[in-house]
């Protein structure tokens, strides 16, 4: 298949730089900056105090610095909690979206892009395809896009991959219940962040029940509330098609399975990704013993 390509007008850049840089940023995120070798990129996210994600967000080495590709709507109050938390640190906070465009590649074909433009394999999943980042100026060197941010959210939702604001609620989820743990946004070895007691906790103590899979129905419409019987189980998120990604109990959806009613959105029943189903039963099957 030839390469897709199109632009995501909803990213944004924040550029965090300093000779701080590396010890301040790796006391905040999920993931271990250690591990993000140059020509590479990361999925991490800020959490609250109490493990909820706050922000999410691609992060690239680029020279001294690093550049945080995140949702437009948040890169503001990205900069704003980075520099709350700075304190003396020696660290430069800068959003530069109004200035940089993001791009998204994906298909058999490996990008051809010009010279100086950064181009990082997306790192949640291995068929998401390439990252591109690059002055708004030079947008005009890239390829004419051959494909639409709706067939880039289609692309991601085949691959099961959520994101924050459309998928899950930012500043309500924990990031097991996002997939950080499936999608390499954890890093369960380094030291302490900010929320990491709970992710740990979540981890190696709890059975997570409630998370983003992979749903098929018809009119399905993002933020619709699915049932189970009268109680309301998960959320719909991204939708394209008949496919979408939707919050969701994992065990009440395992219910619904064993002994109905089936799960419904509007009236109209739903039918649930079967390996989340087989991999929550798994985890069930190999829950801690109380006290271990």
């Amino acid at each position: 298949m030839p390469t897709n390509l199109t632009l995501l007008s909803d990213r944004g850049i924040v550029e965090v730089s300093g000779a701080d840089v590396d010890k301040f940023l790796d006391s905040m995120i999920t993931n271990d900056l250690g591990r993000l070798a140059p020509g590479e990129a990361l999925l991490a996210a800020l959490l609250t105090p109490q493990g909820k994600i706050l922000f999410e967000f691609l992060i690239i080495r680029s020279g001294a610095a690093f550049l945080l590709d995140v949702a437009s709507g948040s890169a503001t109050d990205l900069v704003k909690r980075l520099n709350f938390y700075k304190l003396r640190a020696a660290v430069i906070v800068t959003d530069l979206s109004a200035g940089m465009t993001v791009a998204a590649t994906w298909g058999d074909v490996p990008p051809s892009v010009p010279g100086g433009v950064v181009c990082v394999a997306d790192p949640r999943h291995a068929d998401l395809g390439f990252r591109l980042i690059m002055p708004a100026s030079r947008a005009d060197e890239l390829p004419r896009p051959s494909a639409s941010e709706a067939d880039y959210h289609a692309h991601r939702i085949a691959l099961r991959v959520p994101e924050g604001g459309r998928d899950y609620p930012l500043g309500d989820t924990f990031p097991h219940e996002a997939n950080f743990d499936l999608l390499n946004g954890v890093s369960f070895t380094k030291g302490c962040y900010v929320g990491q007691e709970v992710v740990s906790r979540m981890q190696n103590k709890t059975v997570v029940r409630k998370r983003i899979v992979r749903i098929t129905g018809d009119s399905l419409k993002p933020g619709a509330d699915i049932m189970h019987g009268a109680g309301v189980v998960g959320t719909v998120g991204s939708v394209q098609g008949e496919k979408a990604l939707a919050m969701l109990r994992l065990d009440r959806a395992i219910e619904a399975a064993t002994k109905g009613p089936a799960l419904s959105v509007a009236g109209r029943s739903i039918a649930v990704d079967a390996a989340a189903l087989d991999a929550y039963r798994d985890s069930v099957a190999n829950k801690p013993a109380p006290g271990s």
